[in-house]
Parts: C-alpha cells; structure tokens; sequence
C-alpha cells in the first residue's frame, strides 16, 4: 500500500464516521450512550466484528 492510499483510505474512514453525527446528532448520542451501557466482551465482540467486516471488504475488492 503506498502512502496516497493510505490517506485516502484515512479521508474516507473520516467521512463515514462523521456521517451520522452530522445527519442525526441525536440518534448519535443515543447510540453512544447505549455503547457505554456495554459490558467489555460485548464491545470487544462488537470490534472483533467490525475487524472482521473491514478484512472481507479488502479481501473482495482489494
């Protein structure tokens, strides 16, 4: 991967992070603090899941 990628790969991951505090704050809010409530296996969970949906997207269209 050389650099440009890298940072447009960064850009884009800003972008989507920042689509829904922008379009719903307070749906944003809400969800953020339901993700508080967590325990930590389920937010480790959450995150393993996010890794593995992340690794499947580059492998089908990386």
């Amino acid at each position: 991967m050389d650099g440009d990628t890298f940072w447009v790969a960064l850009g884009l991951v800003l972008v989507l992070e920042g689509l829904f505090p922008f379009v719903s704050p307070g749906g944003w809010r809400r969800t953020f603090l339901r993700l508080l409530q967590l325990q930590d296996g389920q937010l480790r969970f959450f995150g393993l899941c996010s890794i593995l949906g992340g690794l499947l997207t580059l492998w089908l269209f990386g």
